[in-house]
């Protein structure tokens, strides 16, 4: 791909491991719910399109939790959380299919894969009914997305810069996340989602989800106002730095699902 050298150490390791994992021998079928219609299913009941990430640890965060994932799963989704991230990369997340199947079986919302999938064959190491493409990561985008629909996967698709968002278009996203962490440094930028969204024409039928470093209800006003769609919340419900126990879980996602009056 030539890009490892142009990227946070960190992130250039866990992509090294990510080529270097074994893959399912078999292929999957999902039959999945739809992720864009679970968004705005929450927005016509008033809630803010929160997909809200169930992350032990990661590169980026101060601790690591090591929280019953079913617990967490229904916490959210009781908080009103419009569907559920969940990540199954293990080595620098703490993740797993495990992890992700456990809480697939425990909500009826969707359930998104988030994870480093860098060859077609990875993506039927689980059932999920989303799976995360990262387009700077992949040579043939088009082809994954291809790929993933075929195996009944809804797709969303991460991108960081306008060039990367049209490059999405093009390859036929229909749901598009911006992130605001910028993987060369994983520094954070919420000005981000402003950038692309104010360079770039969005197709009626794309949902575009903003991503990282939403903390607060005022961000998610900040990124609605941007023109995001849903938006993918992860450390600022899970708080990695402290315990919580699941009715504070419910609380800080409920905090974020609902429209904030200033």
């Amino acid at each position: 791909m030539g890009i490892d050298d142009e990227i946070n150490p960190a992130v250039s390791n866990i992509l090294s491991q990510a080529r270097n994992r074994s893959s399912p021998s078999g292929r999957i079928s999902v039959q999945a719910q739809s992720l864009s219609d679970a968004l705005t299913r929450a927005a016509g009941d008033g809630r803010i399109p929160v997909i809200a990430e169930i992350k032990p640890t990661s590169p980026t965060t101060a601790g690591k939790r090591s929280d019953n994932p079913v617990e967490l799963a229904e916490a959210m989704a009781d908080g009103g959380a419009a569907a559920l991230s969940v990540l199954t990369e293990p080595e620098h997340f703490d993740g797993s299919v495990e992890m992700l199947a456990s809480v697939r079986e425990s909500v009826d919302i969707p359930v998104l894969r988030k994870d480093f999938i860098l060859e077609e064959s990875q993506l039927d190491a689980v059932k999920a009914d989303a799976v995360l493409l990262i387009a700077r990561f992949l040579d043939d985008l088009e082809s994954m997305i291809t790929a993933a629909r075929d195996r009944g996967f809804n797709v969303l698709v991460e991108t960081h810069t306008s060039a990367e968002f049209q490059e999405a278009v093009n390859s036929g996203a229909q749901i598009i996340g911006i992130n605001n962490r910028d993987l060369t440094e994983l520094t954070v930028d919420l000005s981000t989602v402003e950038t692309v969204l104010s360079e770039v024409t969005v197709p009626d039928d794309v949902t575009v989800i903003a991503e990282s470093g939403i903390k607060t209800p005022e961000d998610v006003e900040r990124m609605q106002s941007a023109g995001a769609d849903g938006l993918l919340i992860g450390s600022a419900i899970m708080d990695h730095g402290s315990k919580l126990d699941m009715q504070t879980i419910r609380k800080n996602t409920r905090q974020l699902t609902t429209p904030h009056i200033s």
